[in-house]
Parts: C-alpha cells; structure tokens; sequence
C-alpha cells in the first residue's frame, strides 16, 4: 500500500513518535525505549538529556537515518526518510572540523543545500541562487557571505549552517546540540534568530540538546529523555527533581548511584509541568544506553 502525500491536514502532527524504539546492533538494550511524542506543526521543541540518553538517535529516527526496531515514526503523515527526501524535514548537525578545513565561502556552502537536488549536467538555476540570497539574508549573514567557511566565530558559523538548512525551504528543522562554542551573548542572538525563523516561515523547530540554556532560550515546551521519555512542559516546569532524574546518569559516573524521589504529575502545583510518563527512582536506570 502506498504511503499518503505528504500535506498538513487538520489534527496531524508535525512528527509523531508512536512507541518508538531503536537497538544498535550488538547491544543488549534500546538507545531509546517506547517512546511516544507529538510534535505539534509550528511549535518549538526542545528534546533535553544527558550525553549517551539516547537524544541523537531520536534524531536520526525523525530524520530516517535509521528505522525504529518497534513502534513507527512519521512526518507530516509519510515515512521519515520520505519526509526528508521531499525536503520536508532537514537537520543542523553537530559541526565538524572536516566541514570547516573546506576552502569554501558561506554562499557556496549555502547554496550547495540546494545545488544537490540539481542534476550536475544542469546549471544552477536562477530560483536555486535567490534562495541561497535569502536565506542567507534570513539569518543576518549578508555581510560575511563572501568570507571563508573556516574563518568565522561560532555564533557566525551556526548562523550558516542555518542558512544552509533553511534554503531548501523545509517545514521542520532539527537542531544538535546547536550552542556548542556559541558564548552568552550568541546564544540571546540565536534564540532570536530561531523566533524570526518560527515567525517568518513557519517553521517546526526541534532542538536536541544537554544543555538547559539552548533548551529554554528557544522553545515552548520540553521533552526529557533518558532512553524513555519523562515529561513534558515548559521549560518552567523543569524542577530540580526532575533534572536530577533525567541527568542522574551523568551524576553517577562521578558519585556512584544516586537515588532520587521524583514526584509524580499529580503532586506537582506547577501546571505547567505535565509528565507522560511516571518517575521513579534514577537508579533503576544506571548502566543504560550505549549507542546514542
């Protein structure tokens, strides 16, 4: 049976995860584990753990890089890797040191997005240049565009990997760990930067990171996960019981095994902390994931 075409009907989600797990090969448990999570179209996510929790493999999941060992994962209705072929769905990956020793200049780079969807006996076309111009424009790099890749600060850089995502005019965007070598001020910038892009084009936005500040400084509600899912709420709702749950991995490879009692969504008097899922004690978790 053929997939349906890939629109936006009334009630469906931007990304849905229905018990969604994943196993690499050769390990004895899940990277992640039943997860169950719906990104509504236009909201900003952010998907918050510690290292080895299991948040770039719910990455690769939503963007078809892999396929779930159980449970199902579908964008905007249709296979994740459909999603992505189609341009629905792109991904600003963590940099690398590789991409940056390229002697390329921000406007090849953002048009290269693009130029790959051209068959390579074909000039680039007018459309695929003005889009590279105004994402380029879109994100505030206009005047460094003729600049080496190599030679800018990381505030400027995250802004060109952006710039390269969003040319190819995609309705979800999903962000690794983007605030890695931004400073403060950068990240107020960046913040700002994802507001426009939400407001402007209408984007779905996802931000997988550890790190608390890249989370509320851009998003309207959060997802903790530590292999399973946690809870949702807004980055308010994110209590120190919480945090000490969902990191408690993290703890225990400095202090040994940590025990908390984390309270459950009915005794919680913030309403904007809403759980999925019960807690329980962090060290019931200890050894887990190995294939993030």
């Amino acid at each position: 049976m053929s997939e349906p075409v890939a629109s936006s009907r009334d009630g469906e989600a931007a990304i849905a995860f229905r018990g969604a797990s994943y196993r690499y090969d050769g390990q004895e448990i899940d990277a992640v584990e039943r997860v169950d999570l719906r990104v509504e179209v236009g909201e900003r996510l952010g998907v918050l753990g510690p290292n080895g929790g299991g948040k770039s493999t719910l990455l690769r999941l939503a963007l078809g890089l892999v396929r779930p060992t159980r449970g199902e994962v579908r964008v905007f209705g249709v296979a994740p890797e459909r999603a992505r072929r189609e341009g629905l769905i792109a991904s600003v990956a963590q940099r690398s040191g590789a991409e940056l020793a390229f002697p390329l200049s921000v406007r090849q780079v953002v048009l290269m997005a693009r130029a790959a969807r051209v068959a390579p006996w074909r000039g680039l076309p007018a459309e695929v240049r003005e889009a590279g111009e105004r994402a380029i424009d879109l994100v505030g790099a206009r005047g460094y565009a003729d600049r080496p890749i190599g030679a800018l600060s990381g505030g400027q850089l995250q802004r060109v990997l952006i710039a390269r995502a969003v040319a190819c005019s995609p309705r979800v965007l999903v962000l690794d760990e983007p605030m890695v070598g931004v400073d403060v001020l950068g990240q107020q910038k960046f913040a700002d930067l994802l507001t426009k892009l939400h407001d402007e084009m209408g984007l779905t936005i996802v931000i997988v990171s550890h790190d608390l500040r890249a989370i509320a400084a851009g998003c309207d509600r959060v997802a903790c996960l530590n292999r399973t899912l946690h809870s949702h709420g807004a980055p308010k709702g994110l209590t120190p019981q919480v945090l000490a749950e969902v990191f408690s991995h993290d703890v225990e490879a400095f202090f040994g095994e940590v025990h908390v009692d984390a309270h459950a969504a009915s005794e919680c008097a913030d309403p904007g902390h809403m759980h999925d899922h019960g807690h329980g004690h962090a060290h019931e978790r200890g050894d887990e994931e190995r294939g993030s």
